[in-house]
């Protein structure tokens, strides 16, 4: 064995043994941290984990902005992130729900430790608590031309023609 192949070979297995191979997926990933697999949708193309603190920076990818209808209808930008520790995902950037009329930025995500049978949303200074069962399985992600979604302004228009 020539000294180039060699290093190669001690390379490789040291590329083998750290793990850069054996890709684990977000999916997998978050119930690690006791979080539900479905509060990312099907649609992640890639994801980040700094870990170089307990906090870690969390950088999620989709193959596009989607919707989701679970209790409320959320909106997933093309970039989520956050910081990622175990029972929650904090400083959240990228996902918004519907309330009423208005598209409300989700802060925080968090679930009871021991993990129970509710998670967390927080949304400015409302903490809305909903049922975890919803969110155990990964929902596709659907276009906004597949919803039924208006604006303030139609929504108005359409009270006031009935």
């Amino acid at each position: 064995m020539t000294p180039s192949s060699a290093l190669f070979a001690v390379s490789f297995f040291l590329f083998l043994s750290s793990g850069a191979l054996s890709s684990r997926t977000v999916y997998e990933l978050l119930p690690k941290y006791g979080l539900p697999p479905g509060l990312l949708p099907s649609s992640v193309v890639s994801y980040n984990l700094s870990s170089s603190d307990d906090e870690g920076l969390f950088v999620v990818r989709l193959s596009g902005p989607c919707y989701i209808q679970f209790d409320y209808l959320v909106y997933y930008d093309e970039e989520i992130t956050g910081k990622l520790r175990y029972g929650s995902i904090t400083e959240l950037k990228g996902i918004q729900v519907q309330r009423f009329f208005f598209w409300l930025d989700v802060d925080e995500i968090r679930v009871d430790l021991p993990p129970a049978d509710c998670i967390y949303f927080q949304v400015g200074l409302i903490n809305k608590k909903l049922d975890v069962d919803q969110f155990r399985t990964v929902h596709s992600c659907r276009e906004k031309g597949a919803l039924q979604l208006h604006t303030p302004l139609e929504d108005m228009e359409m009270l006031l023609s009935e």
